[in-house]
């Protein structure tokens, strides 16, 4: 195992961070808060230890998937610890676990707070709060590989690591471009949506903290009421963001490049919007009566069905207590998520469509046995390796969803929200049902269900297998024994 270069860009990744907590530092200044201490302090010890962990350059760059995984868990783990310091040590969120939960909610763009009132955290918090989602969104190991080369093709499995999907490629022959070009994409749209929200009369920091906040699909308002307190013509454009963020931006290259044809014939993002758009039509006559008249609920529907598809979590009404088919059209759309290679959470639409045609398939075997037919997607075949690391991915998320169920459920809160609590931080959605319902919060959780929730976000946003490895045995036990055999080989010398 190469072990040098997974030192090595955890220690940029500490750089990274150490520059990007000075954004908020500025913040500080602008608002003359005192709080800026605590921003540059946490700035310096991740420049410092990052400097640290680069001084010695490995000696190859060249690594497997094995360190793609560790690499990416061990950088998130890092970037949520080093990134909650500023909330614990000034004291605005005095309790370690609460400040830890908050921060690893924002970079895994989940959205779900413990926050009583939002409103009483300095504006640097807010922002960086904010912030957070915006650089969890895209992934920060993604920004590295913009900046950092790595040989014989490795990044790729960097990137596979940490973007969101069934599978990854490359958009140009060199990933260090396609990881530009991504955030090229992911830049333009939420400047876009910035420009758009103060138009429309938004104040400018709040709708920088929205617009971080909707790329990244993450759900973390400055306001306690959300998003509720905004014109409708605001909730538009907010809900217009969210379902563009949500789609796949392999299809915003092909815009890009004037592959108009290729770009809005992708099956996948036809099926997000087909279940997008059907989901907001059950919505929308489900909660009719109850509205103030037609554009009320088509304005809630169309936000809430968007807000919890692309696993955003922002807010505009309390849906816990609409209808039970709207609770349930929500919660299924828990799990589906958006497309693959969007910033949205959830199993991913692509997984969706390929199990589907699967069972098509296997029901087919039994009607026609020696037929031999393979699944295709966007008229390319689906290869073998694919289905069964989707069939595993199915399986390892229904053991995790339910022993997770079962270690929350131990604090002895009702079912409804025990589900709902784990159903919204392993799909990053933020917002649950009942306790943990959209004006409620996940602070009256117990540390140790709080801890399992936390270990669920990650393993949400890094797609399960990156955070698993860290618990094989034989991973730890290669890393040791090549220690151990470094150190013989240098005693005999």
């Amino acid at each position: 195992m190469n072990t040098s270069i997974i030192r090595y860009v955890l220690g940029n990744v500490l750089k990274v961070e150490g520059i990007l907590l000075l954004i908020p530092a500025l913040i500080a200044i602008i608002y003359q808060e005192n709080i800026i201490v605590f921003y540059l302090a946490s700035a310096l010890l991740c420049l410092l230890f990052g400097i640290l962990m680069t001084l010695r350059k490995p000696k190859t760059t060249i690594f497997y998937l094995k360190e793609g995984c560790m690499t990416t868990a061990l950088s998130w783990i890092l970037l949520s610890f080093f990134g909650c310091l500023p909330f614990w040590c000034s004291g605005e969120i005095p309790v370690f676990t609460d400040a830890l939960f908050e921060t690893i909610s924002g970079f895994t763009t989940t959205g779900a707070s413990i926050l009583n009132d939002v409103e009483a955290l300095s504006k640097t918090s807010l922002f960086w709060r904010s912030f957070t989602h915006w650089i969890g969104g895209m992934g920060v190991l993604v920004f590295l590989l913009a900046i950092i080369p790595l040989s014989g093709g490795s990044n790729i499995n960097l990137m596979r690591a940490e973007s969101p999907g069934p599978s990854v490629g490359k958009l140009v022959p060199k990933m260090r471009y396609t990881a530009r070009i991504l955030y090229l994409i992911y830049f333009g749209m939420t400047l876009l949506e910035n420009i758009l929200l103060i138009i429309g009369g938004m104040p400018v920091f709040e709708a920088v903290c929205t617009s971080f906040g909707t790329a990244g699909t993450g759900g973390f308002g400055v306001l306690n009421s959300s998003i509720a307190g905004y014109a409708p013509h605001l909730q538009w454009i907010v809900t217009i963001f969210m379902i563009l963020f949500g789609v796949n931006f392999n299809a915003y290259y092909l815009i890009l490049f004037r592959k108009f044809k290729k770009a809005f014939t992708m099956s996948e993002v036809r099926v997000y919007l087909l279940i997008m758009f059907t989901a907001i039509a059950i919505v929308f006559f489900d909660i009719l009566e109850m509205s103030t008249g037609i554009f009320d609920a088509l304005t809630k529907s169309s936000f809430q069905v968007a807000s919890i598809m692309t696993t955003t979590g922002f807010a505009t009404t309390d849906f816990s207590l609409w209808p039970q088919t709207s609770k349930v059209v929500l919660v299924l759309l828990m799990f589906i998520g958006g497309c693959a290679g969007s910033t949205s959470g959830g199993i991913k639409v692509s997984r969706f469509v390929i199990v589907c045609k699967t069972i098509v398939k296997e029901l087919n075997s039994y009607i026609h046995p020696k037929s031999i037919k393979k699944i295709q997607m966007d008229g390319k075949p689906i290869e073998h390796d694919v289905i069964r690391s989707i069939n595993v991915y199915f399986i390892t998320f229904v053991l995790l969803f339910s022993f997770s169920i079962l270690l929350v459920s131990l604090e002895g809160k009702d079912l409804v929200t025990s589900f709902t609590a784990v159903a919204a931080t392993i799909n990053n959605v933020g917002p649950g049902l009942e306790l943990v319902g959209p004006t409620q919060n996940f602070s009256p959780l117990s540390p140790f269900s709080k801890w399992v929730l936390m270990f669920d976000m990650l393993a949400g946003r890094l797609e399960l297998f990156p955070l698993l490895i860290l618990f094989h045995p034989a991973l730890w036990k290669e890393l040791f024994t090549k220690k151990l055999g470094s150190r013989k080989v240098e005693i005999h010398d």
